[in-house]
């Protein structure tokens, strides 16, 4: 294990930050690029020379020829999207996609995932919508919880496939009957699964072989997360959550990786911040501001184009990741977005009830928590040409050190805007 050289990527906000620029620029010389939990509800932005990518279950490295892309089986699959991915991928990029490989373990989302997902969602009260992209990712961590999944192994199976759906199908009908909703019959899920098997059957394999020869051999292993720590099932805004952990301790148990083994964490946040979904969110902007941040971020969901949520910076909450994730390294997107703002604030505190809250709470306190916070003056000049930490103005840098004091981790990646070539590596001290 001395030879380890695993780092993860993770969110550290309510999701949307810009973890695939991340992802993409460390993993032009990754050996392995893994994608540890979620479905294709993913909105990973890149950006590079073969166009622009909007990657929802496909690692962000699919574009390095010689690293392999492993979905692990920490995630649920939906293979028709997939598919359709990487056909779009293919098409745009004019290169052919060999080196995405799916774990055999991981489940497998069905039709009858996705229609329960948009007619539970719709039974909700109001105030209690989670915001789910209603592409079944959740019913199918459902099942997985209740044992009642089907993995990409079975794919390989038929008679262990048909032995699993006949047990679990006829509940699904009777939840499909109870919303009013056209039910399935075997035949027809077969039949998907059969097409699933021909397109990717080659590429679902055992990948703990490889990852931990990957590991033992000092590989370089990147660890990418969906979503942030705010929507994470155990540590997040519940019960406005995803269905699993996009934590860096996720990372180890969705990928298969042992926890001393991750090197470095890089947590990635946009110099202010946005969310998708439901539930508290404690700096969000209904004024000038937040459509002006909205505005020049182009903030709408990648997945679903959902305008985003948008306020200022809530250090609580990036404080709180960072420890909850142990990142060693922060990455700062976005900070061009603040380009023309001649006021900044940051959220360094809550008052909850008439008291004063140091830390994040829990979800009903976060709900009547409003922000106190710290105001910077802006720096009104451009940013998007700066290459390296002295070509930023000198209130940009007073604003960004005065963020890694608020939040105990060293801000070691800036970015100024898409390109790959607009960001700022930074040996933070």
């Amino acid at each position: 294990m001395e030879k380890s050289n695993v780092n993860a990527v993770v969110g550290i906000q309510w999701g949307d930050e810009g973890k695939g620029r991340v992802v993409d620029y460390l993993a032009q010389d990754a050996d392995l690029v893994i994608r540890f939990q979620g479905g294709d509800n993913a909105g990973h932005t890149v950006i590079n020379d073969k166009g622009k990518f909007g990657l929802h279950i496909i690692p962000s490295g699919v574009f390095n020829p010689d690293t392999m892309n492993i979905v692990s089986a920490g995630t649920v699959v939906n293979f028709d999207r997939m598919h359709e991915e990487i056909e779009h991928i293919e098409e745009v990029s004019k290169m052919v996609v060999d080196n995405v490989f799916i774990d055999e373990r991981a489940h497998i989302i069905l039709p009858y995932h996705m229609a329960l997902d948009g007619a539970e969602e719709g039974k909700r009260d109001e105030s209690q919508k989670i915001g789910t992209t209603k592409r079944g990712i959740g019913p199918c961590y459902e099942d997985k919880a209740a044992r009642a999944g089907i993995r990409a192994a079975d794919l390989m199976d038929e008679e262990r496939l048909i032995k699993r759906l006949s047990m679990v199908l006829p509940k699904k009908n009777r939840d499909l009957e109870y919303y009013g909703l056209p039910t399935y019959t075997l035949d027809e899920i077969l039949e998907k699964c059969k097409k699933w098997k021909e397109w990717f059957g080659t590429h679902i394999i055992d990948t703990v072989p490889v990852v931990r020869s990957a590991v033992e051999e000092g590989k370089k292993i990147l660890l990418e997360g969906q979503l942030g720590i705010m929507r994470d099932n155990d540590w997040g805004i519940y019960p406005y959550t995803t269905s699993s952990n996009p934590t860096a301790a996720g990372g180890c148990n969705g990928a298969g990786i042992p926890p001393r083994a991750i090197n470095r964490v890089y947590g990635v946040a946009k110099a202010y911040s946005t969310s998708v979904g439901g539930g508290p969110y404690m700096t969000e902007l209904f004024d000038q501001d937040g459509e002006k941040l909205r505005d020049i971020g182009h903030e709408y969901g990648v997945t679903t184009g959902r305008p985003r949520r948008c306020g200022w910076f809530d250090a609580v909450a990036a404080d709180y990741a960072c420890y909850m994730n142990g990142v060693t390294d922060l990455c700062l997107t976005k900070i061009d977005v603040l380009d023309t703002f001649p006021v900044l604030k940051v959220c360094v505190g809550y008052q909850i009830d008439g008291e004063y809250y140091s830390h994040l709470p829990e979800t009903r306190l976060q709900e009547r928590a409003k922000p106190i916070y710290a105001e910077f003056e802006g720096w009104m000049e451009d940013t998007t040409k700066a290459r390296k930490w002295e070509d930023l103005p000198e209130k940009c840098q007073r604003y960004i050190l005065e963020l890694e004091k608020f939040i105990k981790t060293p801000i070691t990646m800036i970015s100024v805007g898409p390109e790959r070539d607009q960001l700022i590596i930074r040996n933070a001290k």
